[in-house]
């Protein structure tokens, strides 16, 4: 039997969010990268060629990071509310589907950092007994609207129980 996709996606505005973030990490890379091949230098005579390889490697994690990754994570990151569970779905090379039953949901949170509030983004994490879910990326009146709804939601079931 095959189960329709969730629908929902996350928030086009994360792209630039996610973008900012590959360029610090990948100025942190580099910086070490450099550290690294420049203490080397003095310990060991390198050819050309190491040097040559270390800017390579570091312009391609850079693309990676920068322009790559980020497009990839949007297109896969989708989610889906329902009366009884949400259904979270991600993945490149190993597409993770998660249903998470309104009966085990415990509370409900969202989270800003500078650059998601700059954006007016927030991340929506899902509580249960067992794990912490998390819905990166979601525009922030979304977001707020979900957290009230899972909420609501949790309790009418509990009360079911």
């Amino acid at each position: 039997m095959d189960f329709p996709v969730p629908q929902k996606r996350i928030s086009k505005r994360a792209l630039p969010v996610w973008r900012i973030s590959g360029i610090i990490s990948s100025l942190i890379v580099i910086g070490i990268l450099a550290t690294i091949l420049f203490i080397i230098h003095f310990f060991l005579n390198l050819s050309e060629w190491w040097y040559v390889l270390g800017v390579i490697v570091a312009v391609l994690y850079f693309i990676l990071k920068v322009v790559v990754i980020p497009n990839i994570r949007w297109k896969i990151w989708r989610y889906e509310v329902r009366e009884k569970e949400v259904e979270l779905q991600h993945g490149v090379f190993v597409i993770s589907r998660t249903l998470i039953p309104m009966v085990r949901v415990q509370h409900v949170d969202t989270v800003q950092g500078p650059l998601l509030r700059r954006y007016r983004l927030a991340s929506l994490l899902i509580s249960t007994a067992a794990t912490v879910h998390h819905i990166p990326a979601i525009d922030i009146d979304e977001a707020d609207q979900l957290r009230h709804s899972i909420s609501s939601l949790a309790k009418v079931d509990e009360e079911d129980v």
